[in-house]
């Protein structure tokens, strides 16, 4: 090896050199402006833990290539992603300084304090995600003079953000289309505004809260909402005919409320996937008309005090993957049903009703079958003393619940003979 002194220089070419010369000079025309590095230093001096994000944010560099923050080409920040970064503090009022950000992410944090207006009232953000914090407070009420806002996707879920939601600011939100704020404390009555204001409003999640009344007839504006989710809270009433006119309806979640009555009209719910009814106060019958759902995949009804026998119209919504009508009072025979057509069913649960006959062989062709809840059935054969279930149930338990009222049963087996 050559002593250092005696190896061969490799010239660098006049070009090359021009540009190392170059980059320290055009670097600054390059980097992120004061005014939007400042904003970003002051959210985090807003933080009691950042995770170590004051090794990436440091004031000598270009914030577009900071952790978490994304930059347009311009060099002005677009995105603030810090999802689950364990930062523990309030969320500062100067990010609403930064004029062409699009979308900011700050969800499963530790996140306190209320929601800054300059953030809800942005002139540039377009999907704002706080979720899973524990934000307080309520959502502040814009005037109804404010310019139309270009957000999208607000998603404030598992807070512990209180009061109603304010009208006005649904109405300046024209351009809407996600709003989630399930699992807070939210009280008062559904919001309706945003189905006047947002023509593109298609996903309402609001489970989870201490929302009451009726289901608001206004729904029925949302001409293109595809999920309606209001389970877990004190909603009564009867369900609005209205509701079934919004034909563009593919998921409704309504558990655990205090819903009554019967409900009719489903007929013109085509697209509907999704329909949970259950743990109400509802009664009357499963209409026929269900048998128009085709795409439907899961029906729950359970915990109500509906009754009648299931219509046979049901073997036509062969989509179905869930039934569980337990808890409720239906009766007849479930021969009525053809199960064959039901070739997609993983769980049926008819526990705790009044059905009669035998179990229909159609349901031995339902191959995916992994739950089935129908041994009450059997709830009267007091003097069953011996129960085969074959092979049915292979790495599968017996439901604790399953084999009430067999006084006398002995041995219950699942065997395979040849």
């Amino acid at each position: 090896m050559q002593p250092l002194s005696h190896r061969k220089r490799i010239p660098i070419p006049f070009y090359g050199l021009a540009l190392v010369l170059l980059i320290p000079l055009v670097s600054p025309a390059n980097s992120c402006t004061e005014q939007e590095k400042s904003s970003l230093l002051q959210f985090l001096d807003g933080l009691s833990r950042d995770s170590s994000l004051t090794e990436s944010w440091r004031s000598d560099t270009d914030c577009c290539t900071w952790e978490g923050i994304t930059c347009s080409p311009d060099r002005t920040v677009t995105d603030i992603l810090l999802a689950s970064r364990g930062l523990e503090g309030s969320i500062s009022p100067f990010l609403g300084n930064l004029t062409s950000l699009l979308r900011l992410n700050l969800s499963r944090n530790l996140l306190f304090g209320g929601l800054p207006l300059e953030l809800f009232s942005a002139s540039s953000i377009i999907v704002l995600d706080v979720s899973f914090n524990r934000l307080t407070g309520g959502l502040s009420e814009l005037p109804s003079s404010t310019p139309a806002r270009p957000l999208q996707v607000l998603n404030i879920s598992s807070n512990l953000f209180t009061g109603r939601f304010p009208s006005t600011t649904w109405e300046v939100m024209k351009n809407l289309v996600v709003l989630n704020a399930s699992n807070n404390s939210f009280t008062g009555q559904i919001p309706t505004t945003p189905c006047v204001s947002a023509p593109s409003f298609a996903v309402l999640e609001l489970s989870f809260n201490q929302l009451s009344g009726n289901i608001p007839p206004g729904l029925s504006n949302c001409f293109v909402l595809k999920l309606l989710s209001a389970g877990y809270n004190n909603l009564s009433g009867t369900l609005p005919d209205e509701l079934f006119k919004i034909t563009s309806l593919e998921h409704i979640l309504l558990p655990s409320n205090w819903l009554e009555g019967a409900f009719h009209g489903i007929v013109k719910l085509t697209n509907l996937v999704t329909l949970d009814l259950g743990k109400n106060e509802l009664s009357g019958e499963i209409p026929d008309s269900i048998g128009e759902l085709k795409r439907l995949q899961e029906l729950n009804l359970d915990h109500n005090n509906m009754y009648g026998e299931l219509p046979s119209a049901l073997s036509n919504c062969t989509n179905l993957v869930t039934v569980d009508l337990h808890a409720n009072k239906f009766s007849g025979e479930l021969a009525k049903v053809n199960f064959v057509n039901l070739s997609n069913l993983k769980k049926l649960d008819l526990l705790s009703n009044d059905f009669t006959g035998t179990i229909p062989e159609s349901i031995y062709s339902c191959s995916k079958l992994t739950a089935l809840r129908t041994l009450q059935i059997l709830s009267d054969s007091r003097s069953l003393t011996t129960l085969f279930i074959g092979s049915n149930f292979l790495h599968e338990t017996m439901p604790e619940d399953g084999i009430d009222g067999f006084e006398n049963l002995q041995q219950s087996a699942d065997r395979t003979y040849t």
